[in-house]
């Protein structure tokens, strides 16, 4: 299995121009992946920079024949024509899809700074080795405290479904209705923009070790590279919110999945975006 994330600002690369087919391009450079978990995807939000009216998920769906779209907003709200205009979360599966979940992540107040809603789309797909749930998230940027909540509220949901999985619920006795069951495994990944570097208390706070059996989150890098330092994911190209390179973007893997973890990669020469594309390789 084979999975990418990457924060596409919204197709718009360092040179100010938004162009999905370009950034569905770099997506196929660095390999063929059965999941692709874009944050920063919009939907009629033309005051983007460099951005129009268009609808990025369709416009991304046509471009990645084959897999199954998901999106998660995280804003949602009105335009000036009585639409909406939706800012999110997606991920792009070929493999069989299951369950799918959009959780809206805390944002407590913190008016020293500006924030936005997040979320965490989470979807269960199959993989050859069996089911796994795929999450993605772009935690808040500009407020420690929003995103320290929002960390600990991932924790809590992984240690609620790891629970419901160890217990699996009883469905009803017909399929089709709405509570029949549908797996909802430990094993998972959970990826995305995380908005802090992997020097941070808030990358030691997702990979603490919980109290009960739900596996704690690895950091696929240290797995492959220990004792090294993360391959940078922001500022190889000069942008506007650090002065250094340094890692932003992750992939964790629950720890009955670190024994399948085969590569990390990051593409560090593409400009399509104002961050760097990372990938995994499990089997």
């Amino acid at each position: 299995m084979k999975l990418l994330t990457w924060n596409i600002q919204w197709g718009r690369g360092l040179d100010g121009r938004v162009d999905l087919a370009r950034t569905v391009e770099t997506v196929h450079g660095p390999g063929d992946f059965d999941l692709i978990c874009l944050q920063e995807v919009a939907l009629n939000f033309p005051g983007l920079p460099g951005n129009d009216g268009r609808d990025q998920m369709t416009e991304l769906s046509r471009l990645l024949p084959g897999y199954v779209p998901i999106y998660a907003p995280a804003t949602d709200v009105p335009d000036e024509k009585g639409g909406r205009k939706q800012f999110g979360n997606a991920i792009f599966s070929r493999l069989p899809v299951g369950q799918v979940w959009r959780h809206l992540l805390p944002w407590p107040n913190d008016p020293t700074v500006p924030s936005m809603q997040r979320v965490l789309l989470e979807a269960v797909v199959q993989a050859e080795f069996g089911p796994v749930r795929v999450l993605t998230t772009h935690l808040e940027y500009y407020s420690l405290l929003q995103r320290q909540a929002q960390i600990d509220a991932i924790r809590r949901l992984h240690a609620e479904a790891c629970a419901h999985a160890r217990q699996p619920r009883r469905g009803e006795e017909e399929t089709g209705g709405s509570f029949e069951p549908f797996a909802r495994p430990q094993a998972t990944v959970l990826c995305g923009d995380m908005n802090f570097p992997a020097e941070a208390p808030e990358h030691a706070r997702v990979l603490a070790p919980f109290a009960d059996a739900t596996p704690a989150f690895l950091d696929s890098w240290t797995l492959l590279h220990p004792g090294m330092q993360h391959a940078p994911t922001v500022g190889i190209h000069p942008v506007d919110f650090i002065d250094a390179p340094a890692c932003f973007d992750f992939v964790f893997l629950s720890a009955d999945l670190a024994p399948r973890l085969q590569a990390h990669g990051v593409d560090p020469e593409t400009e399509a975006s104002d961050h760097q594309p990372v990938w995994v390789a499990l089997g």
